[in-house]
């Protein structure tokens, strides 16, 4: 991001990037708690008042220097507080355009799957593999390709044992699919992008007054 201040705190629409982030997550009545998993030496968390996002939050300073190690450190934080079979959503602080109604669907359709799954959108453009210079050597076909987006979704105990078992993962699904199962996709919405470079901060700030112009409009369709 050309930044010194970590891309979660930079300013979207007023607020903390990652404050959009935690209100979509807080906002759904079915996650009985938030944990965000937290650098240990991050100071720009005290910063801001979170307490408007309620009391289901809690930070957790135990993140390491991967996603994996992250996750994996927040699973073995929370232990006391969770059974094995609970499920675990896994979300990026850099998707702050999530909406209530895409994390709903993907907990709606894994409620009774065996393994778990992810949100994702398949792949529309034209994909191409390319050598160091940058040279395309090959067409790769499109079908059957989706790119992976968060929350994911697994058991707790599933989850634990795949991270501690495989932890050169870039994302959770590939932990649980290193152990020999099939995460399930589910469809999202293209515009749970993650935020990686400048433009798309751009992006999701559009994003989000487009989401907020619907929730009114909603609002005064729906007044005697």
């Amino acid at each position: 991001m050309g930044s010194g201040v970590p891309k979660q705190y930079l300013p979207l629409l007023g607020k903390p990037l990652i404050h959009h982030t935690l209100a979509a997550l807080c906002a759904v009545p079915a996650l009985e708690r938030v944990f965000v998993v937290l650098s240990t030496d991050d100071a720009e968390w005290a910063r801001h008042d979170w307490s408007v996002l309620g009391a289901r939050l809690t930070p957790l300073f135990c993140g390491g220097p991967t996603r994996a190690d992250s996750v994996l450190g927040g699973l073995r934080t929370i232990e006391d507080e969770v059974a094995a079979s609970d499920w675990i959503l896994v979300h990026d602080a850099a998707r702050p355009c999530v909406t209530g109604w895409q994390i709903e669907k993907l907990m709606s359709e894994l409620a009774h799957d065996d393994v778990g799954g992810l949100l994702a959108a398949p792949a529309t453009d034209t994909l191409k593999r390319a050598d160091e210079r940058h040279r395309v050597t090959g067409t790769v076909a499109r079908e059957g390709l989706w790119r992976a987006q968060t929350p994911q979704m697994f058991r707790y105990m599933m989850l634990r044992r795949a991270l501690e078992s495989v932890r050169d993962v870039t994302d959770e699904a590939a932990a649980i699919e290193a152990t020999g199962l099939r995460p399930r996709l589910i469809e999202g919405d293209i515009a749970n992008l993650k935020v990686t470079r400048p433009f798309d901060l751009l992006l999701a700030e559009w994003i989000l007054r487009r989401h907020k112009d619907e929730e009114r409009k909603n609002i005064e369709e729906n007044m005697p």
